[in-house]
């Protein structure tokens, strides 16, 4: 008992003798706990002194008033920050897994014709003034959660059901996109929105097979709306070609008619003028170019004088040798 008794006396004794020493330790820790604030390169830090905005300070090692009479708060600036509706990424390594947690309730939307849609997005953000961030809008990061699902839902609600599922995706992730600025830069929240992706649109899970069925059935209509288009360039350029040939070859055909016509009635013209000058010679000149046209075409001919009296003997005049005038 003498020994514990000792010992505790000269415990004591040593707390008396340097508890000032500690008391300035401690207090110098805290002074540069509380006074050195380092500031990562992606951030920039707002000092707020007694609860009033002081100054924006760099990225660095900066100083501050110890003791809670300043505060710093550090504001991730140049780091693209993210807000994800309808599900949530528990792990984003080589394999992404997501949270097995139900977020119905701010993915599940009506559509303009009156149907449901489950629709997941990101938004994607940077903070640009780090002073509106804090002091022009209360919990910035909530009010930009709940500005994000309103604009979503006003832009799905002008919308059919298959343009969200479909072939409006794209248009309606710019429309909330730049609505979503608009109601930023009203509010003043020192916030920019770098993008809207849809990641995942899908009816509600009691109608999605009859909606798959009609996607199906949608899908075979377009194909053979397309089948019976290729068919149709197919046959319909070939038929025009062959019309336009027809059309070419009877326009030939009429106009080489027309030019024959021309000609021979020119001809007769021709005639016509040279037997009003020389009757005789004319008539002469054409018994002999008849003629000559017609006899080669004759297999026999009898050739006898003008009375008949005397007539020739016949002529084998199939002989290539023979020539009857």
């Amino acid at each position: 008992m003498t020994d514990y008794s000792d010992a505790g006396s000269r415990a004591s004794e040593f707390l008396r003798k340097y508890s000032k020493f500690l008391i300035l330790g401690v207090l110098v820790l805290i002074t540069i706990f509380t006074t050195v604030k380092p500031v990562g390169t992606e951030e920039e830090g707002v000092v707020i002194f007694l609860g009033k905005y002081s100054r924006t300070v760099k990225p660095g090692l900066n100083f501050i008033l110890p003791f809670g009479i300043e505060k710093m708060y550090k504001i991730p600036v140049q780091r693209q920050l993210k807000q994800e509706f309808g599900f949530r990424t528990k792990d984003a390594d080589v394999r992404t897994t997501y949270s097995s947690g139900n977020f119905s309730d701010e993915s599940l939307m009506l559509t303009g014709d009156l149907n449901l849609a489950d629709v997941e997005w990101v938004v994607q953000y940077r903070i640009v003034n780090s002073y509106n961030y804090l002091f022009k809008v209360r919990n910035a990061e909530d009010a930009l959660h709940d500005m994000a699902e309103s604009a979503m839902r006003k832009i799905v609600g002008d919308r059919t059901v298959n343009e969200v599922i479909t072939i409006g995706r794209q248009e309606i992730a710019t429309e909330v996109e730049n609505h979503l600025q608009k109601m930023c830069n009203e509010y003043e929240n020192g916030i920019r929105i770098d993008q809207v992706v849809l990641q995942d649109v899908n009816p509600p899970e009691p109608v999605k097979p009859s909606f798959n069925e009609v996607n199906e059935a949608l899908q075979e209509k377009e194909t053979l709306i397309n089948q019976a288009e290729s068919d149709y360039n197919k046959v319909i350029p070939r038929a025009s070609g062959e019309a336009e040939q027809t059309i070419e070859q009877a326009e030939a055909y009429s106009l080489n008619r027309i030019n024959r016509a021309k000609g021979e009635a020119e001809r007769f013209n021709s005639l016509y003028n040279a037997y009003i000058k020389a009757p005789e010679v004319t008539k002469k000149r054409i018994y002999y170019e008849t003629m000559e046209r017609i006899l080669p075409k004759i297999q026999s001919k009898t050739i006898i004088d003008e009375s008949g009296k005397n007539v020739l003997p016949l002529l084998n005049l199939n002989n290539s040798s023979n020539t009857n005038k």
